[in-house]
């Protein structure tokens, strides 16, 4: 996957930014299907580049679509008038908001979690790219990452992801569709 890697990285490199000066890529797809292990990947070839996983904006195992509108407007909205965003992180242990942290302009933003591509955050976006995979290895997938605090919520998130994601119809808005059924993966388009 490096040689793929490196390719996106230089296809990245060469987006016109649509936030500000900031280019915007949004690695979306269902929980499980790699995003986070994508983002963290292109972040490393993409120097002086900023990670942010929308895991910090949604507020609680119901609030997917509300993490989805804080990414407008929390972070993309103030990045794109060049002022700097203030991330507002949840405390999943403690099930609440925790102490807002500021996000400075910068030139590349790679943003991954379910629903970072709304069409809410689609005039911020240089890029997406979907992620996605069979969905019984999706759930094996972050059923071992997240252990079984993810466990009891897995359908119920599960339900968001659909309702959204027909909703914004965002695999079909994507630049790039990646699917990781196979390591590597099987098929990038």
């Amino acid at each position: 996957m490096d040689a793929r890697i490196a390719a996106l990285a230089e296809r990245i490199r060469a987006l016109e930014p649509r936030a500000g000066a900031t280019s915007v890529v949004a690695v979306d797809g269902p929980a499980g299907s790699g995003k986070t292990t994508l983002a963290a990947e292109l972040a490393e070839q993409l120097a002086g580049s900023y990670l942010l996983n929308t895991d910090q904006l949604y507020p609680g195992w119901d609030g997917l679509a509300e993490g989805a509108q804080r990414l407008v407007d929390d972070v993309l909205t103030p990045l794109s008038k060049g002022a700097v965003a203030n991330v507002r992180p949840w405390d999943w242990a403690a099930s609440s908001e925790g102490e807002p942290r500021a996000l400075p302009p910068c030139e590349l933003l790679i943003v991954d979690g379910a629903g970072c591509a709304s069409r809410a955050a689609a005039p911020f976006l240089s890029m997406i790219i979907w992620l996605d995979a069979d969905a019984a290895l999706r759930r094996k997938r972050a059923l071992e990452r997240d252990g079984e605090m993810f466990a009891p919520h897995w359908e119920s998130w599960a339900e968001q992801e659909r309702e959204l994601f027909e909703r914004e119809q965002t695999r079909g808005r994507a630049d790039l569709i990646i699917l990781t059924d196979e390591d590597p993966p099987d098929s990038v388009r």
